[in-house]
């Protein structure tokens, strides 16, 4: 069984769409090629050294490889009369402050300017979703401020490799506009940058006029992509969606249209036009669910104004914390639509991640992804004494790639494979064949064939057990490079443990999976690798534990609840988390997660008092109905409902104080409540001939007022 993917859609600025192996699982590789470690230098320059070069010599980089001229715009972009009116600037010509990032990447950073590259822009609005990738392609070594010398550099993947791209901070200017993406924020140009080094590596900013988002999602992530079709969709489109979102996948659309690129109808949708899929949640609405799709647009302006669109009337039929969390109502391009209009208004679904994590939904074991990585050549065959083709001799005689199956679930993808052509290295007048590949059983029956003419093909399929070999092919008579990835589930235990899973940590994973994920989540957000602050903290919770749909309805959490957590288990007491803190940060959260879930019967993504108090009761902890009040007025809303980040600081602070009281009846005084608590009550004690329980009673007391705090 396999899902027919075929070539993207909808143009426009957005075109339709000796072998060496490694294996991968989850987020690390266990090769160097295609590792960060090992990135080549495009056109053999080393930013290092140019850098330091200009520095010693008190020169600003002016790159000859991708100089300020039209060579670099491309002589089809802009009609002769306008192409040399360009002039080239530098931030620093513009700005007397400029900024590489201001407060973090964001999509709402990005407005596209002259040149047709949503399909790029949307892929890379989505990318600045997944912090993980983002610090793969923008390199922290640079800036405006230290050791400004004209010069940058990012990083994208390309067959196989990561490549370092530098380049100068020259940008092209058209009547005194932005010619290429300009920033929402005027003195922050990372966009602009970013966007050079993508047009330099492509050869032009000609070549980033019409493309496929499909292309821009892999050269983000070095991961596999798939495309479904929305006019005749898989059945489970809405699981896909939400297990997508919920693994941290990059997501991208686009619209049909190729006769009416740009064209804007009365709904405000874009025809030929690529958009970035930002979320997707299951809502309550009226007496029912509903699924709602959040789609943002690479103008930064031009949003749907159909339902659920901003200020829609089906908005006034969700409960108004949910209404408040996911509605941002502002021109800013990002809009929410119903999974039956978005299925209507656009064409074709992208979906993009290190591994194929997306097709994990209804999986209720924690399962990892392997790949194995194949880099050869095709070479058509030639009859003999004819120059006729043969295209079953050219497959005969080609490299043949085996895999074994070793067990599946008949419900549920296990493999997925994707073969990549290498384009020639000139971008323009490139060919892109016709590609595809067999999979033959051990019998040589074939089971798929599937040719498109776009630069990556990609399938998945449900496999039973045996051995299987995938033959990479083309239609046309002439040889080209690529890249064969097989991507396999695996499925029970996992054979190869030394990888790392998913930051985005599903309730129902094992305690040893959840143990060994806290350190690469923790490295992703420490200072140097050593520790975290709070605001680091808030950034770590909102975007990994409420990835998961449920725990998001409530909110966020805020900087003052994340310095209160802080507080809380910093044992040396220095304002950060070092990574042994955190690790019991980590085990307590998806112990409260857990818990959250279970006492959450409706599964509204908020917990009332009667539900708080089995939550209380399941981790173990002991309450009364005037604490139960206490809390619910503390961190419930007007209703006092509790969701998850006010559920969890109110579990660790009360988890804490209880264990503090627990050691002051046992007579234990390194605790900091017990020392001055029996400095302050034994006198009293003593003097009235008190007991025990009166002391405990005080002492209670207090703790009720510390858990209120």
């Amino acid at each position: 069984m396999a899902i027919h993917v075929s070539p993207s859609q909808g143009r426009g600025t957005m075109l339709a769409p000796g072998s060496a192996v490694t294996l991968e699982q989850g987020w690390q590789t266990t090769r160097a090629m295609g590792s960060h470690q090992n990135v080549k230098k495009f056109n053999n320059q080393d930013f290092n050294r140019l850098q330091a070069a200009c520095l010693s010599q008190g020169l600003l980089f002016e790159d000859t490889t991708f100089p300020a001229h039209v060579s670099s715009i491309g002589p089809d972009l802009l009609p002769q009369d306008r192409l040399y009116q360009i002039q080239w600037k530098r931030p620093t010509e513009l700005l007397r402050n400029p900024c590489l990032i201001m407060d973090g990447v964001s999509r709402f950073d990005i407005m596209q300017g002259e040149i047709g590259d949503c399909w790029m822009l949307a892929a890379l609005g989505s990318l600045t979703l997944r912090k993980q990738f983002v610090e793969n392609v923008l390199p922290r070594d640079q800036g405006f401020q230290e050791d400004y010398a004209g010069i940058f550099h990012f990083r994208f993947w390309q067959y196989g490799d990561w490549v370092d791209v530098v380049i100068d901070d020259r940008l092209p200017f058209l009547n005194g506009r932005y010619l290429s993406v300009h920033p929402r924020t005027s003195n922050e140009f990372w966009p602009s940058l970013l966007e050079k080094a993508y047009a330099k590596l492509q050869g032009s900013y000609q070549n980033l006029h019409g493309g496929y988002i499909s292309d821009a999602l892999v050269d983000l992530t070095g991961g596999v992509q798939m495309q479904f079709s929305l006019k005749d969709p898989p059945p489970d489109l809405e699981e896909i969606l939400k297990a997508a979102d919920k693994s941290q996948c990059l997501m991208g659309c686009s619209t049909s249209g190729q006769l009416r690129r740009n064209i804007e109808l009365r709904n405000g949708i874009v025809q030929g036009h690529a958009y970035t899929v930002t979320g997707a949640a299951k809502i309550r609405y009226k007496n029912g669910w509903k699924h709602i799709i959040r789609i943002w647009n690479p103008w930064g302006h031009g949003e749907w104004k159909g339902p659920w669109s901003d200020g829609s009337p089906q908005w006034d039929h969700v409960e108004p914390q949910c209404r408040e969390a996911l509605l941002r109502n502002k021109d800013d391009g990002e809009f929410w639509m119903s999974c039956e209009n978005f299925q209507e208004q656009f064409s074709w679904l992208y979906i993009c991640n290190s591994t194929p994590t997306f097709l994990d939904f209804g999986d209720q074991h924690c399962t990892t992804w392997s790949v194995e990585r194949h880099i050869s050549l095709w070479s058509p065959v030639l009859v003999t004494g004819r120059n006729n083709y043969s295209p079953a001799g050219a497959v005969s005689t080609n490299p043949q790639y085996f895999f074994k199956v070793p067990d599946y679930d008949p419900k549920s993808y296990n493999v997925v494979i994707s073969l990549m052509q290498k384009h020639a290295k000139d971008m323009k007048g490139a060919k892109i064949l016709k590609i595809g590949f067999f999979i033959t059983t051990e019998n040589s029956r074939v089971l798929k064939q599937n040719f498109s003419l776009i630069r990556d093909v990609t399938s998945c399929f449900i496999l039973s057990p045996g051995t299987y070999a995938v033959v990479p092919s083309t239609t046309e008579d002439q040889e080209f490079e690529f890249l064969l990835r097989i991507f396999m589930k695996n499925q029970g235990d996992n054979e190869i443990t030394n990888s790392l899973p998913s930051p985005a940590l599903p309730m129902d994973v094992p305690r040893q999976n959840q143990d060994s994920s806290y350190k690469a989540v923790f490295l992703r957000h420490a200072k140097q690798g050593s520790t975290i602050d709070a605001l680091q903290l808030q950034q770590l919770l909102n975007e990994v534990i409420l990835q998961d749909e449920t725990t998001s309805l409530g909110g966020g959490f805020s900087f003052d609840s994340c310095r209160g957590i802080l507080a809380l288990m910093d044992f040396s007491s220095n304002g950060q988390l070092t990574l042994q803190e955190f690790r019991s940060l980590w085990r307590s959260l998806t112990k409260y997660m857990d818990i959250f879930s279970r006492a959450d019967r409706n599964h509204s993504g908020f917990l009332d008092v009667y539900e708080l108090k089995s939550a209380i009761q399941a981790a173990g902890l002991v309450t009364d109905e005037q604490l139960l009040r206490l809390l619910a007025l503390r961190y419930g809303d007007a209703a006092r409902r509790i969701g998850f980040s006010d559920f969890a600081c109110c579990m660790l602070r009360l988890e804490t104080m209880t264990y503090a009281f627990q050691n002051l009846a046992e007579g234990r005084s390194q605790i900091l409540v017990t020392a001055m608590e029996v400095r302050t009550l034994l006198p009293s004690l003593q003097a009235q001939g008190g007991t025990t329980e009166y002391v405990t009673r005080r002492v209670k007391l207090k703790m009720m007022c510390d858990v209120c705090s």
